[in-house]
């Protein structure tokens, strides 16, 4: 998911409809994985991710799974709150042969967190920001992981900022529902620390700050 909130799945799912997941999967397939995508995976192997599990939140067509299972994880399970982007991720898992090592849920991950299973690695690409309440997400996925946990979170710079609220002030003007965030990496930081965790490796891209944490 790009950095986004909506209060219903029904507008995640216009939002983030099977024509975007699509270009999305397509974009993927030509390019792979993104810049900061592709440091989180670096550092996520870094550390070791052989015979891993791995719960994957906010994943739009999967990147991070089909890599990692591509890198010998286990298996890994998806939560995402737009159902086009699951549909898509979970057909490009069985076409990659890991139907059986996949697992998808639909929804907020606050509201289904108690339903999913603890990890070996949990990671959020660009999805803190899609959330208003940092904290209570934060928590509620860092206690789900066992060993690692890796985030994407936009740089707390002023351009960063300006950027976002440029864009939260055209979507008020077209009515539109959605709203994004860049909540300061400090305060994220701190809310990860209090789960347990230290940091063990720091990356940037110009945009897109790309952290690892280990308990």
């Amino acid at each position: 998911m790009t950095s986004c909130h909506c209060g219903a799945g029904a507008c995640y799912d216009a939002k983030f409809d099977d024509r975007r997941a699509k270009a999305d999967l397509q974009h993927y397939h030509k390019k792979g994985p993104n810049r900061s995508t592709h440091l989180l995976l670096e550092a996520l192997g870094a550390q070791g991710v052989e015979g891993a599990s791995l719960l994957d939140i906010g994943g739009g067509v999967g990147v991070v799974q089909h890599e990692l299972l591509g890198a010998g994880a286990a298996r890994a399970t998806q939560v995402d709150a737009s159902r086009p982007y699951l549909t898509v991720a979970e057909g490009e898992a069985a076409r990659r042969g890991n139907a059986d090592r996949a697992t998808f849920a639909l929804g907020d991950f606050v509201d289904v967190a108690p339903t999913v299973d603890d990890a070996d690695l949990v990671t959020l690409d660009r999805v803190i920001c899609c959330y208003g309440d940092m904290e209570s997400l934060v928590a509620a996925s860092a206690r789900k992981a066992r060993r690692l946990y890796g985030i994407v979170v936009p740089r707390d710079r002023w351009w960063v900022r300006a950027v976002e609220q440029l864009g939260n002030l055209m979507r008020r003007l077209r009515h539109d529902p959605f709203r994004s965030f860049v909540h300061p990496v400090d305060a994220i930081d701190a809310a990860v620390r209090r789960q347990g965790f230290v940091p063990v490796s720091s990356a940037r891209t110009l945009v897109w700050q790309i952290l690892v944490y280990a308990r």
